[in-house]
């Protein structure tokens, strides 16, 4: 037995000489989206439409002093992938960016693009899901005027359409629920459909349907847009035509443009994408959109709508009362020959 035990120390001792990191841990790897999209794991899954056999889910992550009666803001997403592949899980690290901030997070599954499936049908799963969410925001502990809606490249095209393709519906959906997001997130977004931008071939003649840019109309979600200047999808001419025409409708839109940045940069670099959650923060809170909302807790969106307005002058007399008014109303405009009412501009 001596023999045997002096044996194995030797073993041992010249194992560990060779290899210096034999009882030691194995060092972590470098945090990346890839390994965030493998170790996330929702709090819930729960079918949000049934379309034939099929079930459509929604993933959901809570913070965790979530409780059953809150009344918390909602990030939803939508993968990317071109309309023809994805999951849920390729976009849950944006679904539980926010959630230590207090947002729930919901990654959408939606069908894909396929042979008995089109896009249009992608964005009528997108339309649905909203819905349902904005249904059962009390079951779900959400507030339903504080649901913001994003996605990446096809994914933001899913998004654009819950506020803008009304014509796009499932035919037994309830019509009676708005499924309009309070704000919008793209993520190197699709945004035109038409023969010179991205999708024109696999969607077909009837593209303008479905076109976010031959779409853009006054009254849009205050938006937020990421997106890189050498983005191939969405080429930079196309997001200032987008912009453009937000500005000119008299939308909220503020741009977070990456230069030299391609299609999904967020995705490949974590400080660009803790940026663009920081980024996502500060602005839904400026839109009393955060977890914050209003002072006291009580939704933007249900605080009295005053509209505040004046010419050069007597509108420089009403800044006092705005900063006084701030977070007791919903403050829908100021409005003089100096302050534009349409923002597109380049954070």
């Amino acid at each position: 037995m001596k023999n045997i035990l002096i044996l194995f120390s030797v073993w041992a001792i010249g194992l560990a000489l060779l290899d210096p990191l034999v009882g030691q841990e194995a060092p972590s790897r470098p945090r990346s989206f890839e390994s965030m999209q493998k170790a996330l794991e929702p709090d819930g899954v729960l079918t949000y439409k049934t379309v034939g056999e099929r079930e459509l889910k929604l993933h959901l992550f809570r913070p965790d002093d979530f409780k059953a009666d809150d009344s918390r803001p909602a990030y939803v997403v939508f993968h990317g992938g071109g309309w023809r592949s994805g999951t849920p899980r390729r976009f849950y690290p944006y679904a539980a960016s926010l959630v230590a901030e207090g947002f729930v997070g919901i990654s959408v599954e939606y069908r894909l693009n396929s042979r008995t499936t089109t896009v249009f049908d992608c964005v009528k799963d997108g339309r649905a899901a909203i819905r349902h969410i904005r249904r059962h925001a009390r079951k779900l502990g959400i507030d339903p005027e504080r649901i913001t809606v994003g996605g990446g490249s096809a994914g933001g095209h899913v998004a654009l359409g819950t506020a803008l393709f009304d014509t796009v519906e499932h035919a037994d959906e309830d019509l009676g629920v708005s499924c309009r997001p309070d704000a919008l997130v793209l993520l190197f977004s699709v945004l035109d459909t038409s023969p010179e931008g991205y999708g024109h071939k696999v969607i077909g003649a009837d593209w303008r349907r479905i076109s976010p840019l031959h779409h853009v109309r006054p009254g849009m979600p205050p938006t937020l847009i990421f997106h890189g200047d050498k983005d191939n999808v969405a080429p930079h001419s196309t997001l200032m035509a987008f912009c453009r025409k937000m500005e000119d409708s008299k939308n909220l839109c503020e741009l977070v443009l990456e230069p030299g940045g391609v299609h999904g940069h967020i995705n490949n670099n974590m400080e660009l994408f803790d940026d663009a959650a920081r980024r996502t923060l500060a602005f839904l809170e400026k839109q009393q959109l955060g977890p914050l909302g209003a002072p006291d807790g009580t939704p933007a969106a249900s605080l009295p709508k005053v509209l505040f307005f004046g010419d050069s002058i007597s509108g420089g007399y009403s800044k006092p009362l705005v900063k006084l008014m701030e977070g007791r109303v919903n403050k829908a405009a100021t409005i003089s020959p100096e302050t534009p009412t349409g923002i597109c501009s380049t954070m």
